[in-house]
């Protein structure tokens, strides 16, 4: 039988390592990368059977990256850039999961990972300077650091729906596919949610079964995506300035390379090249959206001027005026994420396709044999939840993370995430996160935050190491100036006025709060270089470990 790691010392345990990683995706991977580089012994759990991360799970059809492969995919290896060859300009899930396969094969890591394995609590003794990690295993592994690699949209979301244990047809959650194809053919099917996931996954549905009911509360807007074959013109030139797109990208708002930057209001143009901007927005597709002028996330008349555009398109697309009503978006855009879709809104005219209204008459309960809302009863053979994650914080909040003296992550996160640049926690020692609460992440192409985080991070733990130290922390103060800062730019836009998951409005009880930083990448990127340079201005660091008796 394991021992209790509230009763052994660390000194005791079996198996130590210098470093500790949660999570095998895009974030694990590398940060496990650049430890191996540094001559550190590393240990990585992961709950999978492979790595991938959101592209292990979100297996369902549809899944696609709404940013372009060849941003959308690692910079620090030149060779891994060149070799690497995409088929299409948004990447599907499978083509996604084969390209970190390969990542994962190609630099040895898959070795150092251990599959199928949770870690339940995690706790910091902090006279001996070490976490100790117990798995659902029962496995009990102790390091000097613990990095949490956990993703910021890991956690799937399932609503507590009354009577779901009853039902006897499949039920799915896109977050949480099966690894096996699902055949929907001659199925009566419900989709729950018309978020992201739900909007890629309900055309491909709609095509194979009978009859598809799609169970609406809220209308999202999507941007065509207008995917298509990678261009092999497109591919080569791009790569050849792969080392400029890669610096564009890192010194840019949004992480993304291709993304402009406006420098113009709706308001300092005429209403002709207002709409031919607009316009051409729209043809060129994906989210870059509501970047065609500079005051659309700042200004409510700017953005209504915006989000009016989509939603004629909107109209226009879908030849019922009763279903278009509903499919139409009533906040502003972007404060709530944008999607980008394959023939969505078209999906809507298919004969076989019926759009539910459940803010009007919301689910009550699933039956034996279907779903009812409070005002009809919906027979069904297959049902899935489309409805999204606990976002930024939930992965983190199901592990159990505290010190041996008492403090808990839970705790200090009872009214919302509270970090020193999305990094650390005050009161909590050793502990990284990467893209957490208070950095770009979300808000970013992702590759790019992961990227600097666990750049930022490898460089700190060399600098620690080489300076004899054994132990950091954020201060305080630090953390609270940075919390203020990071609200202070978010008010300044529309986001933090959307019911959002940026603000964990999808969860019931979690705290309203606006989570990612949304000063742009670049910003934060000069900002945590500065820090760095400072010899770690807000940290307090501290010297040799002192085993307890």
């Amino acid at each position: 039988m394991s021992p209790n790691p509230d009763t052994v010392s660390a000194a005791t345990l079996p198996t130590q390592y210098d470093v500790i990683v949660v999570g095998a995706g895009f974030a694990g991977l590398y940060m496990l990368y650049r430890l191996l580089n540094l001559g550190m012994n590393v240990k990585v759990f992961e709950a999978g059977t492979g790595v991938g991360g959101t592209w292990f799970w979100n297996r369902y059809p549809g899944a696609r990256c709404d940013v372009e492969s060849l941003e959308y995919s690692y910079s620090f290896s030149g060779e891994l850039q060149q070799e690497w060859k995409w088929t299409e300009k948004y990447a599907t899930q499978p083509e996604i999961l084969r390209y970190i396969n390969h990542v994962a094969e190609r630099f040895d890591l898959k070795q150092r990972v251990q599959f199928e394995t949770r870690i339940v609590v995690a706790e910091f003794d902090k006279n001996a300077n070490l976490w100790t990690v117990k798995t659902d295993k029962g496995d009990l592994v102790s390091a000097r650091y613990c990095i949490m690699a956990t993703g910021c949209l890991s956690t799937a979301s399932m609503p507590k729906v009354p009577g779901l244990d009853r039902f006897e047809g499949k039920t799915y959650h896109t977050g949480l596919w099966p690894s096996e194809a699902v055949d929907f053919s001659g199925l009566r099917v419900g989709v729950v949610g018309t978020g992201s996931s739900g909007i890629q996954l309900i055309p491909e549905v709609a095509q194979q079964a009978a009859h598809l009911h799609v169970f609406q509360r809220t209308a999202n807007y999507s941007l065509p995506a207008r995917n298509a074959p990678l261009d092999p013109d497109y591919e080569r030139r791009t790569k050849m300035r792969y080392a400029q797109l890669r610096k564009a990208a890192r010194e840019s708002p949004s992480g993304v390379a291709g993304f402009t930057v406006p420098d113009k209001s709706v308001f300092e143009v005429s209403p002709q090249e207002r709409a031919q901007t607009f316009e051409q927005r729209w043809e060129a597709g994906g989210i870059g959206f509501t970047r065609a002028f500079n005051d659309v996330l700042l200004n409510k008349e700017a953005n209504a001027i915006a989000a009016d555009f989509v939603r004629r398109k909107i109209r226009a697309i879908v030849r019922s005026p009763e279903v278009a009503d509903l499919l139409t978006p009533a906040y502003m855009i972007g404060t709530k994420r944008l999607c980008a879709d394959t023939r969505y809104f078209d999906t809507y005219n298919r004969d076989n396709v019926t759009l539910v209204d459940i803010k009007r008459a919301p689910i009550v309960e699933i039956t034996e044999t279907g779903l009812r809302t409070a005002d009809a009863h919906y027979e069904l053979d297959a049902l899935v939840f489309a409805t999204g994650f606990d976002a930024m914080t939930g992965a983190l909040l199901r592990i159990d993370i505290r010190t041996k003296d008492g403090v808990s992550l839970r705790n200090l996160w009872d009214h919302g995430p509270r970090t020193y640049l999305g990094l650390m926690t005050a009161g909590i020692p050793n502990l990284f996160m990467i893209t957490g609460p208070g950095s770009p992440s979300v808000l970013s192409n992702v590759i790019t935050s992961i990227e600097q985080h666990v750049d930022w991070i490898a460089g700190c733990l060399a600098d620690l190491v080489r300076r004899g130290v054994t132990r950091i922390e954020a201060e305080q103060k630090a953390q609270d100036d940075w919390v203020a800062h990071v609200n202070e730019v978010a008010d300044r836009t529309l986001l933090p006025q959307g019911a959002s998951w940026y603000i964990g409005a999808n969860i019931p009880g979690k705290p309203r709060v606006f989570m990612p930083y949304i000063g742009g990448v670049g910003v934060y990127r000069k900002k945590c270089d500065e820090v760095a340079q400072s010899g770690y201005g807000g940290f307090a660091l501290s010297g040799a470990a002192v085993v307890a008796a």
